[in-house]
């Protein structure tokens, strides 16, 4: 998603040509965490957004509750994307187990299926940091627009265009007759990303993730490929409780 939002709001003034920046930095030295930028831990980021070029796009784990709120009472725009609870602990055990210091033994799976079941994870529970910018996104359409990677991976061509009309920077026909759209979804596509040389090694961030960590399969569905019997039937109930009553679904993939 970071690629993705870096590619639109620039595509007016960035070609997708061999010399974009997405091809030569990973997206997220492009699209850098807010929280890491004003750390107090870490006074020097601080000077890194003056080299954040406008229009400027970071990202955040953050949960809605929890912005300040210069950031939720600003005219800034919100695009929250969540995968399917399934995909989504799937994802993150594989990803929290890779980053791990090598000192820490790995996180068993039924371990962690049961504190992502608690809700025990980072950033809180997955279904209130999903529901607090569900509930802002239809409050306030204009401000926040909510995404499911899922639907995403399905029709990229058609998300790409309503991010790029939420941003208030839409493709103008010409743009579209000559293959704009198409050519950002093949530079942000998964398969591209993760092939890029820039993504195959160093690190990035604060806590000097090693890039090949943040591309694993991209692939909706994987799931089936780890859960039992039991496991679907628990995380389904969940799912069930805690999203009753609030119009997020996710029941088409499962």
């Amino acid at each position: 998603m970071k690629a993705l939002a870096f590619a639109i709001v620039n595509h007016q003034r960035l070609s997708t040509a061999e010399t974009h920046p997405l091809l030569t930095s990973n997206p997220h030295e492009l699209v850098p965490f807010i929280e890491f930028i004003y750390s107090a831990d870490i006074p020097e980021q601080n000077l890194r957004l003056s080299k954040v070029a406008e229009p400027r796009v970071f990202g955040t784990h953050t949960p809605l509750p929890s912005l300040p709120k210069s950031i939720v009472e600003s005219n800034c725009k919100i695009i929250y994307i969540c995968r399917n609870p399934f995909d989504n602990f799937v994802s993150a055990w594989n990803y929290f187990n890779k980053i791990k210091p090598e000192s820490l033994p790995a996180l068993p799976m039924d371990e962690a299926f049961e504190m992502y079941c608690k809700g025990i994870i980072d950033y809180g529970p997955w279904w209130s940091h999903m529901l607090g910018y569900w509930k802002e996104s239809k409050a306030r359409p204009n401000k926040v627009l909510f995404l499911k990677y899922d639907d995403l991976k399905v029709d990229t061509h058609f998300y790409v265009k309503k991010v790029a009309e939420f941003f208030g920077c839409p493709f103008t026909q010409d743009e579209e007759n000559n293959g704009a759209v198409e050519k950002i979804v093949k530079l942000c596509s998964f398969e591209k990303m993760k092939d890029l040389k820039v993504n195959k090694s160093g690190t990035v961030g604060t806590g000097a993730v090693e890039k090949k960590n943040f591309f694993r399969k991209g692939e909706k569905g994987d799931w089936v490929n780890y859960f039992s019997p039991s496991m679907i039937e628990k995380l389904s109930k969940i799912i069930e409780e805690k999203l009753s009553g609030s119009g997020l679904s996710f029941k088409e993939y499962y």
